[in-house]
């Protein structure tokens, strides 16, 4: 009797441990199946569990026993949008806990936008919301009317830069932290540099914008900005080519057309961003100027310079001048060259 008391309770301590042993398999051991450190997952506003399953079962070894440890931590029923980090080696409670509180930010990034609709496809790329919903949002007609803008004008909001935003940030919570950003952007200080210029906020971005368009060199914005605060102040036409090939763009529609030389086919179109036949500023935004862009035209280059042209032997940089006559004979020298080498 007490031989065999013995041996059940033997059985009865391997049962146990077996128990115990395959219990700390179930919740504590490595449940993930991929070679990577670690992986993203992406859970989209409005999922539920079976969502979940769709998206991280692949990832796993053992779905099931993760489906058990998501019921006891009651994760089924709460189940949160965002991006999380499966790292290599989790175990289910692990990834449970990441999945009910590790939503991490993503760094989102844009610049050189041309319109708010290639802004709205950018931002799709880096958060939930897609394009469609996105240009919706940007283009709200009280929106914008509550905060002086307009359809033209929209992009002005949107300073170039990195953020950290939540993955499943929605479109209306993207732009409403853009408008934030720019009324933090545009202290006292610089509404009184933009005043001093006879400008708005909005305005000076509108400038920016063709300043960024002129040139690429970061070093001549200011002057370039100097040269049309010029010609504003003194009642003249801004006449800036890139108001012009943006003018024939937004005339056909074609806004991946390629101009490299602009000729009296572009200069002499009827549109209302083309500055060669209308004065003062383009009705609105013809890129998405950088920060120093912007900072040029609040602390442009003070000179009595009004005219300028490509200087063929300083490459992406201009010749200034005075004088209409000066500004001809530096137009002859670029004309020649252009022409030497094919420039069309």
């Amino acid at each position: 009797m007490k031989k065999k008391l013995k041996w059940i309770t033997l059985a009865i301590v391997v049962l146990v441990a077996v128990i115990a042993f395959l219990g700390y398999r179930f919740i504590f051991a490595p449940n993930t199946a991929f070679d990577e450190k670690e992986v993203a997952v992406y859970i989209a506003t409005g999922s539920d569990f079976s969502d979940v399953q769709h998206r991280l079962n692949p990832l796993l070894k053992n779905p099931a026993a993760f489906e058990q440890i998501a019921h006891r931590m009651g994760y089924t029923q709460n189940v949160k949008a965002g991006k999380y980090i499966i790292k290599k080696g989790a175990n289910n409670i692990d990834i449970v806990r990441t999945l009910r509180n590790r939503n991490i930010p993503v760094k989102l990034k844009f610049n050189n936008q041309e319109r708010i609709e290639d802004l709205a496809g950018r931002i799709s790329k880096q958060i939930e919301a897609d394009s469609t919903t996105l240009l919706r949002a940007f283009l709200e007609p009280t929106f914008l009317k509550n905060n002086g803008f307009t359809d033209a004008t929209a992009l002005a909001m949107y300073l170039p830069n990195t953020y950290e935003f939540y993955w499943n940030t929605s479109a209306e919570d993207f732009r409403d932290r853009m408008l934030k950003e720019y009324q933090r952007f545009w202290t006292d200080e610089r509404k009184a540099k933009a005043k001093a210029q006879g400008l708005t906020p909005v305005e000076v971005c509108v400038l920016a914008s063709v300043v960024q368009k002129e040139t690429a060199k970061v070093d001549e914005r200011p002057r370039i900005a100097g040269v049309y605060l010029n010609r504003l102040h003194s009642n003249m036409m801004l006449q800036a080519d890139p108001t012009a090939i943006f003018a024939m763009k937004n005339h056909t529609g074609d806004y991946t057309m390629v101009i490299k030389r602009v000729t009296n086919l572009h200069t002499s179109l009827e549109n209302p961003y083309n500055t060669y036949q209308k004065y003062g500023l383009p009705i609105g935004i013809i890129t998405m100027p950088d920060i120093s862009s912007i900072e040029a035209v609040l602390n442009p280059e003070k000179h009595d310079y009004l005219y300028f042209v490509a200087d063929p032997q300083n490459y992406g940089y201009h010749k200034f001048s005075r004088t209409y006559l000066q500004h001809l004979q530096g137009r002859s020298e670029y004309i020649k060259w252009a022409d030497k080498n094919g420039v069309k």
